[in-house]
């Protein structure tokens, strides 16, 4: 056994019996980095990828072709970087069951919230209500460019009705990291509420998500004739 096979143990046995809470940041990579670098030590590489990009989330963050210029990292390590936030993504969105009572605005951002992780492009999401609030499903309705995301009035509607759903949540994030609406995100809701009413479906709510806040526009008094939320 190498010098780099005893180390690679050592940081493996100690993840397994304690976690990641001791770990420096680098050394999370580090482990990390044994599942696409399977000989040799990966401990400046890991110290490289900190220096360069700040934080586990910078490297997490950073485009492919800027963790292909750190020397030591090839297309099998970049591949598995750029995958692990995707992952968790799943993760989240994975214990976000149908079956949620959203009756406040509170519980609508909580719930929303997993959608977003790791997300670097505009993505709009609905959930489709029935007529106590319950979640009945989240649907991804566009992802668009890094700045905009465009909604269909049209495929909310189609949606809603598929559902059978007495009430809409739209959501959508914001990559600048500032929740607040714009005129255009007022705009969009205006025009998505008037087309769930023509149907006799109300918008509860549209959630704006920036990194780990939420700001709800029902909230700002600016969902038009939407109902109010229920209260449990």
């Amino acid at each position: 056994m190498s010098i780099h096979d005893g180390h690679r143990k050592r940081i493996k046995d100690r993840f397994t019996n304690f976690g990641l809470d001791s770990f420096e940041e680098h050394e999370v990579l580090e482990l990390l980095l044994f599942y696409a670098i399977p000989r040799g030590d990966v401990n400046p590489i890991a110290h490289e990828l900190i220096n360069k990009f700040g934080s586990i989330s910078g490297v997490m963050d950073a485009p492919y072709e800027e963790l292909m210029k750190v020397t030591g990292i090839g297309e099998n390590a970049a591949l598995l970087i750029k995958l692990m936030p995707q992952i968790c993504r799943r993760y989240q969105l994975s214990r976000t069951k149908p079956g949620a009572i959203l009756n406040s605005s509170a519980s609508a951002g909580k719930y929303l919230l997993p959608c977003y992780c790791g997300e670097k492009s505009e993505a709009v999401y609905m959930v489709c209500l029935d007529s106590k609030c319950k979640a009945v499903s989240t649907t991804l309705l566009c992802r668009g460019s890094i700045n905009s995301a465009a909604v269909s009035p049209r495929k909310v509607v189609e949606t809603a009705l598929s559902c059978n759903a007495a009430g809409v949540i739209l959501s959508h994030n914001h990559t600048s990291g500032i929740a607040l609406p714009s005129q255009e995100d007022i705009e969009t809701t205006h025009r998505v509420a008037a087309a769930l009413k023509a149907v006799e479906i109300d918008l509860v709510d549209h959630i704006i998500v920036a990194d780990e806040d939420f700001i709800s526009l029902a909230d700002c008094g600016n969902v038009g004739n939407a109902l109010p939320y229920l209260k449990g």
